[in-house]
């Protein structure tokens, strides 16, 4: 209850500054500033001074794009105080001038109004997105639950990475539990996207809860998990997923149409993958179970296809040949921050899909 409540209090603080940190504003507020500066000068050196005043419109318009309607009104203000001087300095007080002029600095202040408005409309669609990523966030957590840094024998690092920037919700899943078979895992991805693969994937991390402390055979977890996705999927929805059990040292895997997971051992990366590919939950598979046995140090690394399938100019990431200086060594966390910086420098722009990643370091002595 104290953590939701330190959630929900950190925008509270920042409401003043609407998402921006003091020396943000003061650096956006002291450009514009200068813009106006720049527009005087410009106009002062031109010998042609009629509708020089009407200039003086565009800082405050342009400020409205990035600043808070209250320094837009500051920048306002300071446009509409440089147009009244400049018109002190001209001493222009004919007929014809003050009607020329007059229309310029009406020009001006109907500029600010409009201004401020759009810098209101703008707060308020920004509020608006932060809070739907804000509820995109408790929906995820809600249904990836957070994983402990220690599980059995297990150091063990979770990261959910998205392809949409502030939106962290999506058909990937993952999920590790302790029970009386053995540390059991499961990683998938969901075919689709949008709520109704959120709808599917929480579907199938539910049923995992629930059978990974009921059934003692893998294979009756994965029967079970296929006609959870039969019964609530359509026709053409699948999930591909691994499943692992460690129980003493053994690792046990069972792979539905999944990228296979990669094994890191003294510095060397290798795919641990069966000699036949079952389907994907949902097209009733028949897993062929692998087994390898562990040794400590050894880490296993699990992942969905929105990392097998990154690429740049055509080049996929070289996960397999990277794996031991990215996440091969040091702290889980750090490898899965390390590899998605990589990831993310490789591509060079926004990635195509949601991604997934486990990283689990076999250390059964820490027990």
């Amino acid at each position: 209850m104290r953590t939701t409540q330190r959630r929900r209090s950190a925008p509270a603080r920042g409401d003043l500054w609407r998402g921006w940190s003091a020396p943000s504003v003061r650096s956006a507020f002291t450009a514009a500033f200068a813009v106006v500066v720049v527009l005087v000068g410009l106009r002062l050196s031109v010998r042609d001074d009629s509708h020089a005043v009407s200039w003086l419109a565009l800082p405050p318009l342009a400020a409205s794009a990035f600043l808070p309607w209250r320094w837009v009104a500051g920048v306002g203000a300071a446009s509409m105080a440089l147009a009244f001087g400049y018109l002190w300095l001209l001493h222009d007080f004919s007929m014809d001038g003050v009607a020329v002029h007059g229309v310029d600095f009406l020009v001006v202040a109907v500029a600010v109004v409009i201004a401020a408005a759009v810098a209101v409309v703008r707060e308020r669609d920004d509020d608006r997105l932060r809070r739907l990523a804000q509820l995109a966030s408790v929906v995820q957590q809600a249904i990836l639950r957070p994983i402990g840094e220690r599980l059995g024998p297990f150091d063990i690092a979770a990261r959910y990475v998205s392809a949409r920037s502030g939106a962290e919700i999506g058909g990937d899943l993952y999920e590790a539990l302790d029970t009386e078979y053995g540390v059991r895992i499961v990683i998938g991805d969901v075919r689709g996207k949008g709520l109704d693969a959120v709808r599917l994937s929480s579907t199938v991390l539910g049923s995992f809860r629930h059978v990974a402390f009921e059934r003692a055979d893998q294979r009756c977890m994965i029967a079970d998990l296929d006609h959870a996705v039969a019964r609530n999927g359509g026709d053409e929805d699948f999930v591909t997923a691994i499943l692992l059990q460690e129980r003493g040292g053994t690792l046990e895997i069972l792979n539905c149409g999944h990228p296979p997971p990669m094994l890191v051992r003294d510095g060397v990366a290798t795919y641990l993958e069966p000699e036949s590919m079952a389907p994907p939950l949902g097209l009733g598979p028949s897993a062929q179970e692998l087994t390898v046995r562990l040794q400590p140090g050894d880490r296993i690394f699990l992942y969905t296809d929105g990392l097998a399938e990154a690429r740049k100019d055509g080049e996929f990431f070289p996960i397999r040949e990277r794996a031991w200086s990215l996440i091969g060594h040091g702290n889980t966390g750090d490898g899965l921050a390390s590899l998605e910086t990589a990831l993310r420098r490789w591509v060079g722009g926004p990635l195509t899909d949601d991604i997934a990643l486990l990283l689990l370091d076999y250390r059964p002595e820490a027990d």
